[in-house]
Parts: C-alpha cells; structure tokens; sequence
C-alpha cells in the first residue's frame, strides 16, 4: 500500500535551535494516527512542515506522491484552539462554509451545492441549531466542532488535528472520535496530537511517539510500550508511575 504521507529525513530549527531531527515516516491511508510527546517535542512543526507553512532545514515530505501545493485540498488542518481569532465576526455557518474555498477558482462565489455541504456537516457534527451563532459566543467543545465541521464541508482525505480534545467535554470527544473512526473505514487517514495517554489505546490503531526524533510509529499494540513511553517522557516518568500510566504495559 502507497503511503498517503511520506516524510523523508525532515530537519527543521527555529532560529539556532533545533525542534526536529531527521524524521522518517511513511503514514497508511484508512489509519488513525496518535501523535504523542511531550511540550516542545514538535508535534505542531511536524504537522506544519506537513502543510508546507514553515521553512524546513533538511527532507522531502510528499502527499499521496506529489508536492503539497499539488493536493492541498485534500488535507483538512485544526489549529490549537489558541492559533483562532475568537472574536471574529463570523457565524458558525460562514466558518464550515470556508471549508469550500480550496474547490473554487478566484473570485468565484459559493453555490447550492457548496452550501448543502456545509449544512450536511453541521448534522454530522451536530451542531446545526448553531448556524446562526458567532463564534467566540461557543463554549470550547462547540469551537471545535465548528471547526472540525469546516474540515467535513472540506471533503478532505487527510485531516491533521492539533489538539481537538483540549476543552472539550467527554460527549463531544467521543462522538469525535466515533466520526474519524467511521471515516477511517472509508479510507479516510487522520494526525491527531494528543496528551492523554490513557485513552491512547482506544482512540488510536497508530501511534507516532515523538520527542524532536521519532521515537516509534506503528500499530498502537506494538510501538505504544513502556520502553517507548520511558525514551519519549523521560522527565515525566515518576509522574507517569505514580499515577499508573504504565501498570499492564510491556
């Protein structure tokens, strides 16, 4: 099976420091991938090298084979909830209805079909008696759907989430997840950078364990182990004991 994103010794620094280091993957389609590290391991540089929206030292990175700027309508991204102006004034409608844009040639505006997309998303999500709603007027789990709505209206293959779950309540993130497990069975590949080590072996069939280089990346069975959770979270280790993170784990 092709890789759907192949990531071929990617170095990248932000001024004289580095944050990535010679970082091979080769990512499945159909899988849903669990980025895990701790702060500052470059999970959000690796996802925005990725994209192609920062500058990298060293590497090739290709999308279902080709260049980024070949297929970036295919790939859906979810910022953290703190790279989004709240207080913009858009309606939860205008937000899902961007998801569109990248089909449309310049200049040319949204039709009935683009606008019964975004209406289809926001049933999905379940939040269509929101239409109407600002933004910055949403609590935190109705922000990300919102957003995670605009990825849908997108018809994306490939969705990168920074973070969905932060500030989100159980409901919302497992019907998030029930909705990336669903679309995974249709081919669909998901990134999701995620801290919560406990739901990883439920949420996840892959797992990317990150910590400047790559720690491990495959089946969650096989790579998501005690040794490799030791080599990513070396400094939160007693932590970890002490709260039983580890317990049952080889």
């Amino acid at each position: 099976m092709k890789p759907v994103i192949s990531v071929k010794g990617l170095s990248v620094s932000y001024e004289s420091t580095r944050v990535l280091a010679n970082i091979f993957l080769d990512l499945t389609p159909g899988s849903i991938y669990g980025v895990i590290g701790p702060n500052g391991a470059g999970k959000s540089t690796l996802f925005k090298a990725i994209l192609g929206i920062i500058p990298v030292n060293t590497g090739h990175i290709q999308i279902e084979g080709k260049p980024i700027d070949e297929v970036r309508k295919v790939m859906a991204y979810v910022p953290q909830k703190d790279e989004v102006d709240w207080s913009f004034p858009a309606t939860v409608f205008d937000i899902v209805l961007m998801g569109r844009y990248p089909h449309k040639r310049f200049f040319e505006r949204m039709n009935k079909d683009d606008r019964n997309k975004a209406e289809e998303a926001l049933v999905k999500m379940g939040i269509e008696e929101l239409r109407n709603r600002q933004i910055g007027a949403l609590s935190g789990g109705q922000q990300q759907r919102v957003f995670l709505a605009r990825a849908l209206c997108q018809e994306a293959r490939i969705f990168l989430l920074d973070e969905p779950f932060v500030g989100v309540d159980m409901t919302t993130e497992h019907k998030i997840i029930d909705i990336m497990k669903y679309m995974a069975a249709e081919g669909n590949t998901f990134m999701v950078v995620h801290h919560d080590l406990a739901s990883a072996d439920d949420y996840f069939d892959q797992i990317i364990m990150l910590n400047q280089r790559l720690i491990a990346c495959g089946p969650t069975k096989d790579v998501f182990t005690r040794e490799n959770i030791s080599k990513t979270y070396a400094p939160q280790l007693k932590i970890f004991q002490q709260l039983g993170l580890l317990e049952g784990r080889r």
